[in-house]
């Protein structure tokens, strides 16, 4: 009985100690999830629980986001999950998403999970027109897009109409053209089909390099109010501050860079900004909200220190990470190699078999035709001789009716003609009795000539029948033997050769290896940034074509002060520049 208390009192113990739990659904860009948290989680165990699930390493980009009255906000790391104003309600939603931009894609995005989770928000964003893009831009990334997805062109499988169902351009910019979707599609296709060989994760990757150098990638925008009561918008990305006039979030109209940058602060509403050069205004302004200050410091502080963390040697962990994705990446070139090499072989060798097909196709023709000309030949060679058979019975008939009448002459010649009338008349019976044989002799001897041609003409249809004949047994030995071969070139499922450079493969990577590597990388950049002239010729190219087809009275203001930037050759990087040659000068916004 007292063994029967104590197992009851452990038990209620055991119930007593379990953690009480809530439910979290977490959104990615592509998936959703749901996990079990306990309600002492901190924001940090949650956020790690939500990387080990994707496999994400490059933790520091991303964030936990929810709404909260029309706000915007992230979970912070060391605060309680449920101490933050998120719905009681369960399961309790976060998005998982970037929180900060890397300056240069190629060079800070490792992970091909970090890479691929980069161009799916950005793509999001360029088609929800939360960051502005050109049209011929547009196309140029939606080629992009659709080798990421379908991967190489195949004209057989991708035929007019596949892209019916995408979504792959901003309303915007096939409202402002009178296109047609098939156009559209032309367009897309023709530099789609340019793309081949690029994997999935290489066809994201140029994506977001052409995605970065648009004028509001990365930039999170803010309503803000300087001491005058102007209504202006603060922008914050990885490169500093910028003040953008409400009209016009392309141009900045002053940037902060984050090396310039001494001090940032807020009280309540009121946000200063104080410059490393102290001959430089301080420039305050207030927001409408207290959260969304503190929502911009956050910003602020993490993109500060992701812009002096690239300007240091990177760190061991971020060392082996790009070490394990040089390997991967070299053991995939080199999947790929092997896979293309086996493709080229397979071709190769269904190209000879279409080949050997086809001439035993002919081959059968051939000896089909052959076969019909013998059947004529020995169907001639009959008529032939049933002729000349024929030409031989009436020469024998002749010759005995000119015997008959020869003999004739000769009995006429005997009698006794008793009257010269009668001589005369015998005479010349005899005369045409001569004159009769004459020509039955005649008569026969052609008819024995045309004989004898018959004969030869039955002769030489023989001597065409018998090489007939012989052209058909060699056609047949010739099939029989381009069968054989026919048979020993079909394609097993296994190919011993395919096997082998299988079994020759290996991927052992040396130092010698690495450094070749790195050679052949350091080649491609040069050979990208040889493209990149062809790239804007392309680029130039369709905006020329579709020019004629825009219909001006739909262009919004950023389309307008877009093609402004353009005739001055104005982009991204050298409107921050401007600012900062000028910034010697007191701030007057």
């Amino acid at each position: 009985m007292a063994g029967a208390i104590a197992s009851r009192m452990s038990f209620s113990s055991l119930k007593r100690k379990q953690p009480k739990t809530f439910t979290v659904r977490v959104g990615t860009m592509d998936a959703e999830m749901e996990f079990s948290c306990e309600v002492k989680w901190k924001g940090k165990d949650l956020f790690d629980l939500v990387c080990r699930t994707l496999g994400l390493r490059e933790t520091w980009f991303f964030g936990l986001q929810y709404t909260i009255k029309d706000t915007v906000a992230w979970l912070k790391m060391d605060k309680k999950v449920l101490d933050h104003d998120v719905p009681t309600e369960e399961p309790v939603t976060f998005h998982f998403l970037a929180k900060f931009y890397p300056e240069n894609a190629e060079e800070e995005l490792v992970q091909e999970i970090t890479q691929h989770l980069f161009f799916l928000q950005v793509k999001k964003q360029i088609l929800d027109e939360k960051i502005y893009c050109p049209p011929e831009a547009s196309v140029l990334l939606a080629s992009y897009a659709v080798q990421a997805k379908y991967g190489d062109y195949d004209p057989n499988v991708h035929k007019r109409g596949f892209l019916a169902q995408e979504e792959l351009l901003p309303k915007r910019v096939i409202n402002l053209y009178q296109m047609t979707p098939e156009m559209w599609e032309e367009r897309i296709t023709a530099w789609y089909a340019e793309h081949r060989g690029r994997a999935r994760d290489e066809a994201e990757m140029e994506y977001l390099k052409i995605a970065q150098d648009l004028e509001m990638y990365g930039v999170n925008y803010f309503a803000i109010r300087n001491k005058k009561g102007t209504e202006l918008l603060l922008g914050v990305d990885a490169l500093g501050l910028h003040i953008y006039d409400p009209d016009n979030r392309l141009t900045p109209k002053i940037s902060f860079p984050w090396n310039e940058i001494r001090n940032i602060s807020y009280s309540d509403k009121e946000f200063t900004i104080k410059p490393l050069d102290k001959k430089i205004d301080v420039f305050k302004f207030n927001s409408s909200k207290l959260r969304v200050n503190k929502l911009i410091l956050q910003l602020c502080i993490g993109n500060h220190d992701l812009f002096m963390r690239r300007r240091k040697a990177d760190s061991l962990e971020v060392q082996q990470m790009k070490a394990q994705a040089r390997e991967e990446k070299a053991r995939k070139q080199m999947e790929r190699q092997r896979l293309a090499r086996e493709k080229q072989m397979r071709e190769e060798a269904e190209r000879t078999r279409d080949e050997l097909e086809r001439r035993l196709m002919q081959l059968k023709e051939e000896a089909t035709m052959a076969n019909e000309a013998l059947m004529r030949s020995e169907e001639t060679a009959d008529l032939l001789a049933e002729k000349a058979q024929i030409t031989e019975e009436e020469a024998k008939l002749l010759a005995q009716k000119a015997a008959e009448a020869e003999q004739e002459m000769q009995r006429i010649k005997a009698t006794a003609i008793r009257t010269e009338e009668e001589k005369r008349l015998m005479e010349q019976k005899v005369l045409e009795a001569e004159m009769l044989a004459l020509k039955m002799a005649e008569e026969s001897e052609r008819r024995a000539k045309e004989a004898d041609q018959l004969k030869q003409d039955l002769q030489e249809a023989r001597e065409s029948e018998r090489r007939a004949k012989q052209k058909l047994l060699e056609i047949t030995s010739k099939s029989s033997y381009t069968s054989m071969n026919s048979s020993t070139t079909a394609l097993p499922t296994d190919l011993p050769s395919f096997n082998l450079i299988s079994e020759s493969l290996s991927f052992d990577f040396k130092d010698t290896d690495m450094k070749r590597l790195s050679m052949e990388i350091e080649k491609e950049k040069v050979e990208y940034m040889e493209k990149s002239k062809h790239l804007q010729e392309q680029l130039n190219e369709l905006k020329t074509e579709i020019e004629a087809l825009k219909l001006k009275e739909r262009e919004t203001a950023l389309d307008i002060l877009h093609n402004e930037n353009a005739s001055r050759g104005n982009s991204k990087h050298n409107t921050i520049k401007k600012p900062q040659a000028q910034g010697r000068r007191p701030i007057c916004i």
